[in-house]
């Protein structure tokens, strides 16, 4: 065991598969020699040459398109996008292509590949550095959406998706590249897909989150355990495949549910959690469905502490559920 970042803990990933499994390269914007804008992928090229890892023109379709290309023939691509805010130029390859491979083929193609990206608020990245597009992706099917929220879990996360036969996006909260810390194993283990996590057991209430949203929802659990509430926090882990099982699971234990995002509300992931628990468990519901979110305006520069949710906020809903 070795104690890592997350950030860290991607570079292990990205490492150890790379040792393990000659057909994973890596590629994007100054990856390569510079080590990726977050060092996410330092010393990958100094360790498997250019030919594995290197950089590529500020063209996000052409990245992603060279990455399908190279799935269909037999490689398992790991192409970055620097932020996830820049990913839309791809949005057609990823989504009309990518995921669409194996159903358009029969079945006879799959399109292994793994779109790496940094996303969410956190470092004063302003509205072009900081959005997060999740829901974008989750509404097509074909894909995976995976979204780790420790560095144990963006390893093994990591190299399960790069195994995967099927495209995933990986979403990294860069807010928790370097402020969370854990022991990780050295070596190839992988963490299942569409498995969520209980980050925190609890009786009163349920918090469904994700990435760094998790830890804050930690603090508002602490916050209100001091209350006399009991706080159960699931970790969604893989947003697509969801892991419907552990959800209503958790809110038949405790009647009431809170789903916290980043992202701002309106047509958002969260709403679809809400949708479910709706329709699948509502005969356990003691209290509405709160969602504490992102504001439905663009992301903001100097008020980001305002836009982003906190502790306070998650403990305000949390307060109005089980008091209901």
């Amino acid at each position: 065991m070795t104690t890592m970042t997350l950030l860290q803990a991607v570079n292990s990933g990205l490492k150890d598969i790379m040792q393990d499994d000659d057909r994973v390269v890596v590629f994007g914007e100054d990856v390569g020699i510079n080590g990726g804008v977050f060092r996410a992928t330092e010393g990958l090229t100094k360790q498997y040459g250019e030919e594995r890892c290197f950089d590529t023109p500020l063209a996000e379709s052409g990245i992603i398109g060279v990455a399908v290309g190279m799935a269909l023939y037999g490689m398992r691509p790991v192409p970055e996008i620097q932020f996830a805010d820049f990913i839309f130029p791809a949005f057609d390859q990823i989504v009309s292509e990518a995921a669409k491979m194996r159903y358009r083929s029969g079945g006879e193609f799959t399109c292994p590949m793994v779109i790496r990206t940094p996303y969410g608020g956190g470092i004063r990245g302003g509205h072009y550095h900081s959005q997060s597009p999740e829901a974008y992706f989750c509404h097509t099917p074909g894909l995976k959406v995976v979204v780790p929220s420790t560095p144990y879990d963006a390893k093994g996360l990591l190299i399960s998706s790069i195994r995967d036969e099927d495209p995933v996006l990986f979403l990294e909260p860069k807010r928790i590249y370097r402020s969370t810390k854990q022991d990780v194993p050295e070596g190839v283990y992988e963490v299942p897909l569409g498995k969520a996590r209980i980050a925190r057991a609890g009786k009163d209430v349920t918090i469904v989150t994700f990435g760094a949203m998790v830890s804050i929802c930690e603090k508002a659990a602490e916050d209100a355990a001091a209350k006399g509430m009991d706080v159960e926090i699931v970790d969604l882990r893989t947003l697509l495949p969801l892991d419907e099982e552990a959800i209503l699971t958790s809110v038949a234990k405790t009647g009431r549910l809170v789903v916290v995002q980043e992202a701002p509300r309106f047509c958002s992931f969260g709403g679809e959690i809400s949708a479910i628990v709706a329709e699948k468990a509502i005969e356990y519901l003691q209290a509405p469905i709160l969602r504490v979110a992102g504001f439905d305006t663009p992301f903001p520069y100097s008020l980001e502490h305002v836009y982003m949710p906190d502790a306070k906020r998650v403990l305000a809903a949390v307060e109005r559920a089980v008091h209901f």
